[in-house]
């Protein structure tokens, strides 16, 4: 993708961790001519992903605080990359919460919190950015789901998080139909297995192994494998790919 003579800016919630999808997703849009400005909770994360994607690609970069369930905040922060940056013209929803509970454990308040994070964030994001998206008539929204969402459940993730993000599915394409005529993409992401701090160390060797054993590529997924997905898919040349839903699993769960 080349975006030398439309500059635009890519918005990446959630990226501000070193070993997570959002920053790898960062690096792999700069490097394909976006400029970038992450939201994360965490606002010396956001900067620091900020400074280490200029540095490395020599593209403009800014590093934001924003918790993306807060309107106000994520109105703020959105107004601040707009005053600072070239147009947006991708957005990744890709800030998330886990929670393996199982469900007769779970409480209402985990139950809602899992929900506000993962669908009320992506909601949040998504409506403030898309109306600037259509009035351009060009846009690129990827929804972070995941292979829970399609098999039921996974290593990591209970009924709560399965349901939040299979909500993110149906999300993405009702609004994949409703933005297609403003010149919008609207696509979702479903990894299986990936090697972040989310896995980091809750693995027993054994277990893994065991878990490698079922992948056909026999392998557990790099971060960079989601992100050059979501890349691909943020290309002005993709246009013509809305509604769909690209699993990253090296073939665990193949449907």
């Amino acid at each position: 993708m080349t975006t030398q003579h439309t500059p635009r800016t890519a918005v990446v919630t959630g990226a501000g961790s070193r070993r997570g999808i959002g920053r790898a997703t960062a690096h792999a849009l700069a490097a394909a001519g976006y400029h970038i400005a992450v939201l994360d909770l965490d606002k010396e994360a956001a900067e620091d992903a900020a400074r280490e994607v200029a540095a490395r690609h020599g593209t403009e970069a800014l590093g934001l605080a924003a918790d993306v369930t807060d309107a106000d905040a994520v109105d703020a922060a959105v107004g601040a990359v707009e005053a600072a940056l070239a147009p947006i013209g991708a957005l990744v929803n890709n800030a998330g919460i886990t929670s393996p509970t199982p469900f007769l454990d779970v409480t209402p308040a985990e139950w809602d919190r899992i929900f506000e994070v993962n669908v009320r964030g992506s909601f949040v994001v998504t409506h403030r950015v898309a109306s600037g998206m259509a009035e351009r008539g060009f846009g690129r929204i990827v929804f972070l789901s995941s292979v829970s969402a399609e098999r039921g459940g996974g290593v990591f993730g209970g009924v709560a998080y399965s349901a939040a993000k299979a909500a993110l599915l149906g999300f993405a394409r009702a609004l994949a139909r409703e933005l297609g005529p403003s010149g919008i993409t609207v696509n979702s992401v479903a990894p299986g297995l990936i090697d972040t701090d989310i896995t980091q160390g809750k693995l027993d060797e054994e277990r893994k192994a065991a878990m490698i054993a079922d992948v056909p590529v026999r392998r557990i997924g790099g971060v960079e494998d989601v992100a050059d997905v979501i890349a691909f898919l943020a290309r002005p040349e993709s246009g013509y790919l809305t509604g769909v839903t690209y699993d990253v699993n090296g073939g665990s769960h193949i449907h």
